[in-house]
């Protein structure tokens, strides 16, 4: 019977297990697949779920047998000889908003499974190809001396499905045997027989003159009387490129002995292009795979690769604004009415803001995404077909469309903490109101600084990660660390400003200091294309007017100021006239950004603190002002303006908003 019994645990062990990436409930082993098959894929590696597996009796989640049992530690890997010794630790699905994941280094696509990333930097290889490495033979090249980087060796290439459409640098034809690859240089690619057999010295038509000797430390045929060199994978390119995604043509090589102007892209070319004989152009070999539709983060819809714009005269680049020319290579919206055009370069230039679109119909898919509003559920309708009653998802009552405050009072709306000055909607139960722009916003928004999407949430109190401020209301999240107030949100790349006469642009490597404020940027600012001038998020978001204890009146941003010497008049120190303030023109009242606004003037009384931010054992209240000026719980003075106190009614605890008293030194 004891025998029984142990027996009995022991099936129970092997038939389950508990998986750290999910820990709800534990996953059952099994072993045979039915008549009906499984019809489910694994949430390790993506593919179709196949026996063995494990899987969740309670919820949707199944691994493979392999990926379950796969090891959360690598020491190392040959594909990335940087960090050898430093190890590969296992992460789960990574989200589309995660900008620390780049993608899988071998086959260069950021997928929805499990991947490992290296312990210091962001190399990854997702748990695929990384399987990859157990079903081929693999090592660091050491007999051949011929490439500046380590080459790896790969005896089964075609084992690798992205392998499967790459071809030899040198032979051009398909990777069906042993090669060689260098992780540095991605065009380098090399059957192992190609190697063994590449001659030492060439006569090239890029040049007639002399032969070309092969260079064994930097990888390329160069002749030295001349200085000209070319590249191991550049001296036999393939005479003929055709896909008819990206061109209806085929492309052929033609060597040239001097520069050209590359149709495609509108930049110069050397030496080696390819011409389209029916369409008469000639491009960069680069340039015959250039993706002909892209989604791009900073524009609403698709953009289209054409190689001359008609019906147009000059044109700006929307990105550096510089001329386009419309007889050269350029990417246009296909909207009609949609003047929407960048240079091939600027929008490709980083990869993580455009994505490449193969069918005409994901983009109409892309633009239904986009128009899911944050409205539940309209209620009521007018005669003009505005929503006059709705349900909102920030709110749990009905709110009520109006155009005008009924008093005369400072009511800010809840999304974008702002003075309430137009058309608005109002709860009826409670003091909550919503500007009708805010409650009409984007529940998903593809923002035109990531590619990827980001989603609207309400929040008591967060910190925008762009203007730095702590805020309530609305949010757009993009992955798991960066938050976007809707102030900011709601700005677009390209902005007229009223304290500057040009048009603003964002640039994503600007480094100047703020005009507004003076503070050092360094995460990219918006610039003007005509002059050195640059502005924050910060101060494009400043409201236009805002009230003070300290003037009767609306005190105004004002964006210049004549007097060589000026003063705050709240703190009374010194203000740098070159800057901006607010101002009173009737009292001659002026004051610091700072002094007038404070650190928190998007904050809601009541809004509970994030716990991380203070010393006390109950949640805190944040709020602007409290009757009868009690004492400090901390420091022992009196709390005028800007106080934390803790939501136990029991609890007398009152601390200033202030770092040394919240934290109890």
């Amino acid at each position: 019977m004891e025998m029984e019994n142990e027996n009995e645990r022991h099936h129970k062990s092997v038939q389950q297990i508990q998986h750290p990436f999910h820990e709800e409930h534990p996953l059952v082993l099994v072993a045979e697949q039915s008549n009906e098959g499984l019809k489910a894929y694994c949430d390790g590696c993506g593919e179709l779920l196949s026996t063995p597996c494990f899987t969740c009796i309670h919820c949707n989640y199944h691994l493979h047998k392999q990926c379950a049992e796969a090891p959360f530690y690598l020491h190392n890997h040959p594909f990335h000889p940087q960090h050898l010794d430093l190890g590969f630790f296992l992460r789960q699905r990574p989200s589309s908003s995660d900008h620390k994941v780049y993608g899988c280094a071998l086959c260069k696509k950021k997928r929805n499974i499990f991947f490992y990333q290296c312990s210091v930097c962001y190399f990854s290889l997702d748990i695929k190809c990384a399987h990859l490495s157990f079903s081929y033979k693999f090592n660091q090249q050491s007999k051949y001396h011929i490439h500046r980087h380590p080459l790896t060796f790969i005896e089964s290439p075609m084992a690798i499905d992205v392998l499967k459409r790459l071809n030899c640098c040198w032979c051009h034809e398909p990777l069906t045997d042993a090669i060689y690859f260098c992780s540095d240089c991605p065009s380098f690619i090399i059957h192992k027989k190609c190697l063994n057999e590449l001659p030492t010295k060439i006569n090239h038509p890029s040049h007639h003159i002399h032969p070309l000797l092969l260079n064994y430390s930097d990888t390329f045929y160069g002749c030295s009387l001349c200085h000209f060199s070319i590249d191991v994978g550049c001296a036999w390119l393939r005479s003929i490129v055709e896909d008819r995604s990206h061109h209806q043509h085929p492309f052929t090589l033609f060597w040239r002995q001097d520069s050209f102007i590359c149709d495609a892209c509108g930049t110069e070319g050397n030496y080696i292009s390819y011409i389209c004989s029916t369409c008469n152009l000639m491009v960069h070999k680069d340039c015959t795979s250039l993706p002909r539709i892209i989604k791009f983060s900073r524009h609403d819809h698709c953009i289209f690769h054409k190689y001359f714009l008609t019906g147009l005269t000059r044109q700006d680049c929307k990105i550096c604004f510089k001329k386009v020319r419309v007889d050269r290579g350029s990417y246009s919206c296909g909207k009609l009415g949609c003047n929407y055009v960048v240079h091939v370069n600027c929008v490709l230039e980083d990869r993580r803001l455009y994505k490449v679109i193969e069918d005409e119909k994901q983009c109409e898919e892309l633009e239904e995404k986009s128009m899911q509003s944050s409205i539940i559920r309209v209620i009521e309708v007018n005669e003009a077909g505005e929503a006059t009653k709705i349900q909102h998802f920030s709110h749990q009552h009905c709110l009520v469309l109006a155009d005008k405050m009924e008093e005369e009072i400072d009511r800010k709306c809840d999304g974008c903490m702002l003075r309430i000055s137009n058309i608005f909607y109002y709860c009826l139960e409670c003091p909550f109101l919503l500007h009708k722009t805010c409650a009409e916003l984007q529940r998903i928004k593809q923002h035109w600084l990531r590619q990827s999407n980001s989603t609207l949430y309400f929040e008591g109190f967060s910190k925008c990660k762009f203007c730095n401020r702590s805020c309530t209301g609305f949010f757009y999240k993009f992955g798991e660390y960066w938050d976007m107030c809707i102030r900011c949100a709601k700005v677009t790349d390209i902005i007229e400003c009223e304290g500057h006469q040009h048009f603003l642009f964002f640039y994503f490597k600007c480094k100047d200091n703020c005009n507004g404020c003076g503070a050092n940027i360094n995460k990219g600012a918006f610039r003007c294309g005509k002059c050195r001038f640059a502005l924050d998020f910060r101060c494009l978001t400043l409201p236009h007017s805002t009230l003070h204890k300290i003037d009767e009146h609306k005190l105004k941003l004002t964006y210049h100021d004549d007097k060589e010497q000026s003063y705050c008049d709240i703190c009374e120190q010194y203000r740098d006239p070159s800057l901006w303030y607010y101002s009173c023109s009737i009292c001659d009242t002026s004051a610091h950004l700072k002094c007038v606004l404070g650190k928190f003037s998007f904050l809601k009384d009541g809004s509970i603190v994030p716990y991380y931010s203070y010393k006390h054992y109950h949640a805190l209240k944040f709020f602007r002002k409290v009757e009868g000026y009690p004492e400090c719980s901390y420091c022992g003075k009196l709390c005028r303006e800007e106080i934390l106190k803790c939501e136990k009614s029991t609890c007398n605890y009152i601390v200033h908003n202030k770092y040394k008293c919240r934290w109890g030194y």
